[in-house]
């Protein structure tokens, strides 16, 4: 997609820092870092949503992910540990609605934090987890 600026990236038509070049997914380093050594890992297939990518590309972001993990760690960048996102739409906080993962190095005081609703906390009663499971196990075989 020309306005994709993944897809543009991707193409070789914007400048790039690259990491990882696979048959499903790139990584390349963020331009706007939460933390030094903030990369991203991209679907090459130009896809909006995670289960709209096959899930090959799925299982070669979460291989690359899993990769990069290991390598932040002895980088000699400061990590104490590692942040992988991938939000999935707007609602999720997915600004580039082009399907990717940040992975990062993560420390203390590093400044990142997930923010937790208020009902944070609160255990559902059973019947409430096992009315959601049943909504769940049903999208999940309409879609096999």
């Amino acid at each position: 997609m020309s306005d994709c600026v993944f897809c543009q990236i991707i193409a070789g038509e914007l400048p790039v820092t690259w990491i990882h070049q696979g048959e499903r997914c790139v990584a390349f380093m963020d331009i706007r870092p939460l933390t030094t050594g903030h990369v991203l890992v991209v679907a090459k297939e130009h896809a909006e949503s995670f289960p709209d990518v096959s899930s090959d590309t799925a299982a070669e972001m979460m291989r690359v992910a899993h990769e990069l993990d290991g390598a932040l760690r002895a980088s000699g960048l400061r990590c104490e540990g590692v942040n992988m996102l991938l939000a999935d739409g707007v609602a999720a906080g997915q600004e580039v609605l082009h399907v990717h993962m940040h992975v990062f190095p993560a420390y203390r005081n590093d400044g990142f934090a997930l923010k937790f609703p208020p009902e944070f906390g609160r255990l559902p009663q059973r019947p409430e987890l096992e009315d959601a499971a049943n909504l769940i196990r049903s999208a999940l075989s309409d879609r096999r």
